[in-house]
């Protein structure tokens, strides 16, 4: 049964980015470009040289953390819409870290981490406990905590954190203090590339232990497909709600500090990142398991990372690409429809294979 469910998420996945690929050629040739142009330079601009893909995997990054975090609260049956107040909250722990803490970097690194992390937790945890203690919706929740995060990014940094010549940023982080690297750095050529790299894949193994090798993943996931049956059964629905968002909230924490620290190296005001909402493209075409939001996560960050790279060497806008992206989230979100389709063709093949396999036995059982 498991190796069914895994081969349909996989086909689905495969079948919504076909899909949207073709919605995408199809776009190209109603404005009148060349549609295996357009994918060829799309491709290749995140892929055409090691800068790029170093650039493609930085922008994957905090993508990666981001879907991690939906996903995550997905297993249990919550919406965490509010990454991208997560990860400005976590982004700023990281920035106050970077600025005001110097420790060997063997030391700060896991600082660092922990601070992004703990910031990113709390905010999770808020709108985790209004949901297990009053019933209050988290999407709701997390949305308003979005807001707070945005006002309070808002005033602080030009109060606190205010750059030498505008208001409107933070102060850049230092490159010793930040998540860059040297050796990666030359490694990849140049870029945004940065030691969040790491974080995001030890982030995705350990996520993937814990909902498949532990009871706390045992219990989240009971909770998300049935939580009335899972309190039945003696499991605390409210704590692993509270656990569910607050780890959720600490991925997401994580992604801003790559971001903030690592590609980016300062906070603007006034802006709600993107990528929160992003992560949950990322995590429904993974399927909400974390190897899947892997390879979702670099699929998106290829796509983000060659649109600008397309505009430049052809007619095509960038847009495009931003829509390809909404196609196939839109194909994935009817992901029912595939699953039954691909359902109805494993089960033809495996009626005709049955009846090829009977028709042999009695044909050796004639002989016999």
């Amino acid at each position: 049964m498991s190796t069914k469910v895994k081969s349909n998420a996989f086909l689905v996945a495969i079948s919504a980015v076909i899909l949207g690929l073709i919605a995408g050629g199809l776009l190209m040739m109603a404005i009148g470009s060349n549609p295996f142009e357009g994918f060829y330079y799309l491709f290749r601009g995140g892929l055409m040289s090691m800068e790029r893909v170093g650039n493609t995997i930085a922008t994957a990054i905090t993508l990666m953390l981001v879907g991690l975090s939906v996903a995550f609260a997905f297993k249990t049956g919550l919406f965490n819409i509010g990454a991208s107040g997560q990860m400005l909250i976590g982004g700023l722990a990281a920035t106050l870290v970077a600025h005001y803490v110097f420790l060997p970097r063997v030391i700060y690194i896991p600082v660092i981490i922990l601070a992004a992390f703990a910031a990113g937790a709390l905010w999770g945890v808020i709108p985790g406990f209004l949901k297990a203690k009053f019933n209050v919706h988290e999407v709701v929740a997390t949305i308003m905590m979005n807001w707070i995060a945005y006002w309070s990014i808002y005033y602080f940094i030009p109060a606190y954190l205010k750059g030498p010549s505008l208001e409107t940023e933070s102060r850049s982080i230092a490159i010793e203090q930040s998540l860059r690297s040297d050796w990666l750095t030359d490694f990849f050529g140049g870029g945004y590339i940065n030691l969040g790299i790491f974080v995001a894949v030890v982030a995705v193994i350990v996520v993937k232990y814990v909902l498949d090798k532990t009871t706390l993943g045992f219990e989240l996931k009971a909770v998300g497909s049935n939580r009335f049956c899972a309190e039945y059964a003696g499991i605390k629905v409210n704590r692993n709600v509270i656990i569910s968002m607050m780890i959720a909230g600490g991925l997401a924490g994580l992604a801003g500090m790559t971001f903030y620290t690592g590609y980016s190296r300062n906070i603007q005001i006034g802006v709600l990142p993107s990528m929160g909402f992003d992560g949950i493209a990322v995590a429904l075409l993974g399927a909400s398991n974390p190897i899947g939001v892997f390879f979702s996560a670099l699929f998106f960050g290829l796509l983000q990372s060659g649109k600008g790279f397309m505009n430049a060497m052809t007619d095509v806008p960038p847009e495009i690409a931003d829509t390809i992206i909404a196609t196939i989230i839109y194909f994935t979100a009817t992901s029912v429809l595939f699953s039954r389709f691909w359902d109805k063709v494993g089960k033809r093949k495996k009626e005709r294979n049955d009846a090829r396999t009977a028709k042999a036995e009695a044909q050796e059982s004639d002989h016999e």
